[in-house]
C-alpha cells in the first residue's frame, strides 16, 4: 500500500553556480582567450569598463542648439594653422557628398605616394610586398607563373599542379590523375603535364614539384657547377640513397670508389640542400608566447608580478549604474540589472583568476629558486598535490592554472607545467626530478665525441657513477622523449 508523506534530510551538497561556472571557466583560459572574452563582454555590457576610463567619460550633448553665429568666436582662423593648405576648396571638391556603398578608397583619393616618380613606381610599397614568408607556397609558385610566358593552356595546367603540392613543395597526386581533372576541359596529354611539371621544377625554390626526396635532390644538384664531387653526389642520390639513410658510410665510399676526404666533401654538399623546399615558404604565421607572469631578483629575492597587458582592471561604469534608479520602464531596470550583476560577476571572477595564477606562480618560483640561478639541472621534483597542499586548492584547480599559462624567467619562457617532474631516488637518499636528469643526459651527449657516440648502457654508467640511478629503458625513454637518435644514427663523419 502506497503512503504520502514528507521526508527531512539533512546532507551537503555542491551546487554549480553559474559564478563559480564563470570562475573555473576563465580559470582555465589562456591569455589570448581570457583577452577575447573580456573584449566580447566590454562589446555586449555597457556596465562594463576598463579602469583607465573614467565615469565621466560619456559624450557631453549641449542641452540647446548652437548656432553657427554663437559659435563664432570658437572657430579658429587660417592663421593659426600654418601647415594647412591654402587653398582647401580643391580638396574638399574631390570629396563626394555620397559615395556608394561599394566605393573603394581609391576611388576618392589618389593612392599614389607623393615620392613616387612620374611613372607612378612606388618603391617602399613595393619592397611592403615582398614578404614571401606570409604569402605562402603556392600564392608564391602561381606569381612566378602569371609572371613567366607560358601560354593560357600551360598556365591552367601550372595551376591544378601547384594546387597538388603539399607544405614540403611535394607533388601528392600522380599526374595520370591531373590529366583526367583537366581533360573534360582541355585537349591535353600527359606529356603536356610532364612539360609543365618540368618548368615548375625549375621555380623558386629549387626541387618544387618532385614526386619524391630523389628527384628533389637531383633536381637541385643539376644547378651547380659540374665538378668530380657533384659527380658523384649524383651517383650516390641515384643509386645508393638507401645507404645514405641508414648512415652505412663505408659501403658508400666503397661502392663509389672514393676515398675518406671525398666522402666528407659529398656529405657537406648534400646537407646544404634542402629537402623541403616548401618549408620556407610556409602559409603558418609564427605564434608568439606573452607571458602570464614574471619573476625577477630583486635585492636578492626572486619577485613575481602578474603581466599587467594580459590581466586588464575591470570595473563597474558608474554613471550607468546610478541611472539605474532613475529608469522607469520595467524592461529597461531589468536589464540594467542583469548587466549590472554580470559585471560584477566577471570582475570578482577575473580577480579570483587572477589571484589564483599569482599564488600558484609564487608556490613554483620558491620551490624551483635553483632553477632560476642555475638552469635545468638543478630542477628539483614537483608535483600537482604539492602545488595544492600548500594552497590549500584541489589538484584539478592547480591543474587549470598551469595549462597554457607562461612564466618568464631569465632563462626563457615555460609553461607553467614544465616545472612539474616526477622524482628519481639517488644515492645519497635525496631525490632528482627527471627534467633535470634529461639535462643531463643532453649535456653528455652534446659533449660526446661524435665518431663514437655514447650508447644507451654507457649513459646509464655515467649517471649512476654520479648516484643517479636509473635503469637503461629509462635513458632510452628520456633520450627518445627528446627527439634524440640512437647512438647507431648520431654517429657521423662529419663535426657539427
Amino acid at each position: 500500500m502506497l503512503r504520502q508523506g514528507f521526508d527531512l534530510k539533512l546532507g551537503q551538497t555542491l551546487s554549480m553556480t553559474p559564478q563559480l561556472q564563470q570562475a573555473i571557466r576563465l580559470l582555465q583560459l589562456s591569455s589570448l582567450e581570457l583577452q577575447n572574452e573580456i573584449q566580447q563582454a566590454l562589446e555586449e555590457n555597457p556596465l562594463l569598463q576598463l579602469a583607465e576610463e573614467t565615469d565621466d567619460s560619456r559624450p557631453e550633448i549641449p542641452s540647446e542648439p548652437v548656432s553657427s553665429a554663437d559659435n563664432s568666436d570658437s572657430i579658429a582662423e587660417p592663421d593659426a594653422f600654418p601647415d594647412a593648405p591654402e587653398d582647401t576648396a580643391q580638396f574638399d571638391q574631390d570629396i563626394p557628398d555620397e559615395l556608394h556603398v561599394d566605393a573603394e578608397w581609391e576611388d576618392v583619393y589618389d593612392t599614389r605616394s607623393s615620392n613616387s616618380d612620374g611613372n607612378g613606381d612606388n618603391t617602399g610599397f613595393l619592397e611592403n610586398q615582398g614578404d614571401t614568408a606570409d604569402s605562402g607556397l603556392q600564392e608564391h609558385l602561381l606569381w612566378q607563373i602569371r609572371m613567366s610566358n607560358l601560354t593560357s593552356i600551360d598556365k591552367q595546367i601550372a595551376t591544378v599542379i601547384i594546387g597538388s603540392l603539399d607544405e614540403a613543395g611535394y607533388l601528392c597526386d600522380p599526374l595520370e590523375d591531373i590529366v583526367d581533372s583537366l581533360s573534360q576541359e582541355l585537349l591535353i596529354e600527359l606529356e603536356d603535364v610532364e612539360v609543365v611539371l618540368k618548368f615548375i621544377q625549375q621555380l623558386d625554390p629549387l626541387g618544387v614539384g618532385a614526386r619524391d626526396l630523389r628527384e628533389c635532390l637531383l633536381i637541385q644538384l643539376a644547378h651547380l657547377p659540374e665538378s668530380r664531387i657533384l659527380f658523384k653526389a649524383r651517383q650516390l642520390v641515384e643509386k645508393h640513397l638507401d645507404l645514405m639513410e641508414r648512415r652505412d658510410y663505408k659501403e658508400i665510399s666503397k661502392r663509389l670508389k672514393i676515398e675518406h676526404s671525398e666522402l666528407e666533401e659529398i656529405l657537406m654538399l648534400l646537407r646544404s640542400l634542402q629537402p623541403r623546399p616548401g618549408s620556407a615558404y610556409s602559409a603558418s604565421s609564427a605564434d608568439y608566447i606573452v607571458p602570464d607572469a614574471y619573476v625577477r631578483k630583486i635585492k636578492g629575492e626572486w619577485v613575481v608580478s602578474l603581466n599587467a597587458q594580459v590581466t586588464p582592471n575591470l570595473q563597474v561604469n558608474q554613471y550607468y549604474a546610478d541611472m539605474l534608479g532613475q529608469v522607469k520602464s520595467e524592461r529597461d531596470a531589468t536589464y540594467f540589472k542583469s548587466n549590472l550583476q554580470q559585471a560584477r560577476w566577471l570582475i570578482r571572477s577575473v580577480e579570483s583568476r587572477n589571484s589564483t595564477l599569482l599564488g600558484v606562480a609564487k608556490a613554483i618560483v620558491e620551490r624551483q629558486s635553483a632553477f632560476m640561478q642555475y638552469g635545468e639541472q638543478a630542477m628539483k621534483p614537483l608535483i600537482l598535490r604539492d602545488i595544492a597542499e600548500e594552497l590549500e586548492m584541489h589538484e584539478s584547480t592547480i591543474s587549470r592554472v598551469t595549462t597554457n599559462k607562461y612564466l618568464y624567467t631569465p632563462r626563457g619562457i615555460f609553461e607553467f607545467k614544465y616545472f612539474f617532474s616526477s622524482q628519481v631516488d639517488t644515492d645519497t637518499g635525496s631525490s632528482c626530478s627527471s627534467t633535470a636528469i634529461r639535462a643531463m643526459l643532453k649535456k653528455l651527449i652534446t659533449e660526446e665525441n661524435q665518431h663514437s657516440p655514447l650508447s644507451d648502457n654507457q649513459l646509464t654508467t655515467l649517471l649512476n657513477q654520479q648516484g643517479i640511478n636509473v635503469a637503461r629503458r629509462t635513458v632510452a625513454k628520456y633520450r627518445e622523449a627528446m627527439s634524440i637518435p640512437s647512438s647507431h644514427d648520431r654517429k657521423t663523419l662529419l663535426p657539427t
